[in-house]
C-alpha cells in the first residue's frame, strides 16, 4: 500500500474560504475515491492556521495513478482550491503495517 501525504499552505486571508473547501469538498471527494483505503484529514490549528493536510492510504500505485494520472509525484489540485493555496507538498511512502 502507498501512503501519500499532501500538505498545503493557504494564502494569508484565505483560511476560512479554504477551510470550507476542505471540509465540504476535499474530504468527501477523497473519502469517496476508488482505491483509497483510508483518509486522515488534518485541519488547521490555532498555532498554524494556514496549514492543512491529508494522509491517504492507497491500495496500490495503479489506483493512485488512476486518480491523479501518471505524474503522481505532483500534487493533484482541484480548480476550486487553486487560488486559495500558496504552496503544496506531496510525499509518498510504502505503508508499514504493524
Amino acid at each position: 500500500m502507498i501512503m501519500r501525504i499532501f500538505q498545503v499552505l493557504v494564502r494569508e486571508g484565505k483560511e476560512k474560504e479554504f477551510g470550507e473547501f476542505f471540509h465540504n469538498t476535499a474530504i468527501p471527494l477523497m473519502r469517496g475515491t476508488k482505491g483509497i483505503v483510508q483518509v486522515l484529514p488534518g485541519a488547521s490549528r490555532s498555532d498554524s492556521p494556514r496549514e492543512f493536510s491529508f494522509v491517504m492510504i492507497w491500495k496500490d500505485l495503479a489506483s493512485l495513478k488512476a486518480f491523479v494520472g501518471e505524474d503522481y509525484q505532483s500534487p493533484h489540485v482541484d480548480a476550486a482550491e487553486a487560488e486559495l493555496v500558496e504552496a503544496r507538498t506531496i510525499k509518498h511512502y510504502e505503508l508499514v503495517e504493524s
